[in-house]
């Protein structure tokens, strides 16, 4: 990826108004025209949305994109959109027990309105207040009960397959748990045993770092120093003695080889959490916390910042835009593909747009971090300048749905390669032109993103 280190962020204004005026557009119409009896939207088929029985992970970034719509504009009709349907249809997923996405589903929307009312946005209501503080307590205890238990004597939320399988995914949701704890809320189990939110969330961030990233330090035969940052979507584990036994992936290629998305996930999910451990006073950490939080800051530092480096290496050398797994199969029919914009429209495999909008927030906010807490400008700006030179390319076409009649906002997205989920338009070979609901989401997210950091707003984060 050649990183554009002249881009400012002052230059991505007018692109970041136009996804805000798209996502507006876009979000009225498809909540006056979705039926909620089919589930949550997903991805688009010829450019309409549909939905697919999996899970219902995605419903939050529907009514999220125009909460975030509302915070971009001032829209007072986007605001109500959103927020009228997280009351009427967001309670189920806040007790959702066979699920690992409560950050997904209800930071998106509970999080996002809670946060709103906190900067003044929305008029202070004790009650709605509330309202909204309960769910996310609620949610980050349905999500922490989840809870297996390593041989090295660590844990990790398990995903929806069941306490043998850790996914990188949950990096980006677990900040719940971090939310619902700064909110003094605890897990209670059994006989009332306490268990603290901030020390699941950082147990099972260490075990992420542990298994699911890759260090070039000779773990299995594959991983090189070459390879460094490689990310594997599920770690798998033995259940009975908690023993870690081989890679997995649901999504990806194969274990060897790195789902973009789930990349990713991981940057994104590290640097948020960063930011989160930077910011608590000490003071609060139980004394018993405070060594593992040390070690955490460590860790999640390392991994965020050596994902980071592999999505640079491996994405197109022009804009950043990466390629649904770095091991696909066809890549090498691509030619050196490195060196030039990526082509969503190729004969042999599809584009990722949804994993760059996830990386490039995770790079602008990982460069932030190291901004703010070390004495590495020039890393700093390496991330920073890489998060605005994927930006830039998603926020304009090819990538950028401009069309009216296409319901989604974020072209190219891809759901399950492996399933064969996504569509492929007649005379095409490989899935393109579509959209997913949470590529949309984190488009606008990116966008908003960027627009505080040019504005006197308080910046963006999930715990204030």
């Amino acid at each position: 990826m050649r990183i554009d280190h002249e881009l400012k962020v002052q230059s991505l204004n007018a692109a970041c108004g136009q996804v805000f005026e798209l996502a507006a557009l876009k979000a009225k119409a498809l909540l006056a025209a979705w039926n909620p009896a089919r589930g949550a939207p997903v991805f688009t088929l010829s450019g309409q949305y549909t939905s697919r029985a999996w899970t219902q992970w995605t419903e939050g970034f529907m009514y999220g994109i125009p909460i975030l719509a509302f915070d971009a504009t001032g829209d007072q009709t986007l605001l109500e959109l959103g927020r009228s349907r997280t009351v009427t249809h967001m309670a189920a997923h806040v007790t959702h027990h066979g699920v690992h996405d409560h950050g997904f589903n209800n930071l998106s929307t509970y999080g996002n309105l809670r946060r709103l009312m906190l900067e003044g946005r929305i008029s202070h209501n004790d009650w709605e207040m509330a309202f909204y503080e309960l769910a996310i307590k609620a949610s980050a205890c349905a999500q922490a009960i989840r809870w297996s238990t390593t041989a090295l004597g660590g844990g990790y939320i398990y995903s929806f397959n069941g306490p043998h399988s850790l996914f990188i995914d949950t990096m980006r949701t677990l900040r719940i748990l971090g939310l619902a704890w700064q909110l003094n809320h605890q897990l209670q189990a059994e006989n009332d045993k306490v268990i603290s939110l901030l020390s699941r969330l950082l147990e099972h961030g260490l075990t992420t770092a542990r298994y699911n990233i890759y260090y070039g330090n000779g773990r299995d035969y594959y991983d090189i120093p070459a390879s460094a940052g490689r990310t594997v979507h599920e770690a798998i584990f033995n259940t009975n003695d908690g023993q870690f036994r081989c890679p997995g992936s649901q999504q990806g290629y194969s274990p060897f080889t790195t789902w973009t998305r789930g990349l990713a996930w991981a940057i994104l999910g590290f640097a948020e959490e960063l930011e989160f451990l930077a910011a608590i006073n000490p003071n609060r950490v139980p004394e018993p916390l405070r060594p593992v939080t040390a070690l955490a800051l460590r860790e999640f530092e390392k991994a965020a910042m050596v994902t980071a480096d592999f999505y640079i290496m491996q994405a197109a050398a022009r804009d950043g835009v990466c390629y649904w797994d770095t091991g696909a199969p066809a890549l090498h029919l691509l030619g050196d593909f490195r060196s030039r914009p990526a082509d969503p429209f190729n004969d042999y495999e599809p584009v990722d747009s949804s994993a760059s909008a996830i990386a490039a927030q995770g790079l602008l906010r990982l460069g932030r971090y190291l901004a703010r807490q070390s004495d590495r400008p020039e890393l700093s700006s390496r991330f920073t300048q890489a998060g605005l030179t994927v930006a830039r390319a998603l926020m304009a076409e090819p990538y950028l749905a401009t069309d009216s009649t296409h319901q989604g906002l974020l072209l190219h997205s891809v759901y399950h390669r492996p399933n064969g989920w996504d569509y492929i338009p007649s005379g095409r070979k490989v899935p393109c032109g579509e959209s997913s609901m949470w590529g949309d989401y984190h488009l606008v997210e990116l966008a908003l993103y960027i627009q505080r950091l040019q504005t006197a707003d308080k910046y963006y984060r999930f715990f204030d």
